[in-house]
């Protein structure tokens, strides 16, 4: 295995865990797309591997091309075979004293993408808006806007959760 083989597999068992996270936060909870997500980002990462400066600048860099995956992904067509309807779904309610995080989690994975790109950048990569607005290629008003969509949005949706 050359050093370029190497290096790579040093900086996967370095950054997997948290790669994993933060896909499956962008994947609204969905373990299965944000495994694709992570093995997609990182096949994309080895093919300009020579090219990268070996710093800090490489988890921002694979970060971007996650969000950025992420967002392409949920563009595509066969995402958008899913249809939406005016019902929703009988759930059951959680018992008094079960984590409040499953809810969470689903209330992240019905924001837009890009919502679900920024508050996951700020929230939970604990992004500064500058950092965030160079990841995913936006104005820093753009992402102090999204956020605070993002913000509302799950608001809303965690209060009528506690309602019920």
């Amino acid at each position: 295995m050359g050093d370029r083989d190497t290096e790579f597999g040093e900086f996967v068992d370095s950054r997997a865990a948290v790669m994993r996270r933060t896909a499956y936060l962008l994947c609204g909870g969905d373990w299965h797309r944000a495994e694709d997500l992570v093995q997609t980002t990182l096949a994309k990462i080895y093919v300009v591997w020579p090219r990268l400066r070996r710093d800090d600048a490489i988890d921002a860099y694979a970060r971007k091309v996650m969000v950025r995956a992420a967002i392409d992904e949920s563009r595509r067509a066969f995402r958008r075979r899913e249809s939406v309807t005016d019902a929703v779904p009988e759930t059951s309610v959680p018992p008094p004293g079960v984590d409040a995080a499953i809810d969470v989690r689903r209330a992240l994975r019905r924001l837009p993408p890009g919502q679900r790109a920024v508050v996951v950048l700020r929230y939970w990569e604990d992004l500064s808006v500058a950092e965030a607005a160079q990841v995913l290629g936006k104005s820093e008003g753009t992402i102090k806007s999204q956020a605070a969509k993002g913000l509302a949005a799950l608001r809303d949706m965690l209060s009528v959760e506690v309602a019920l």
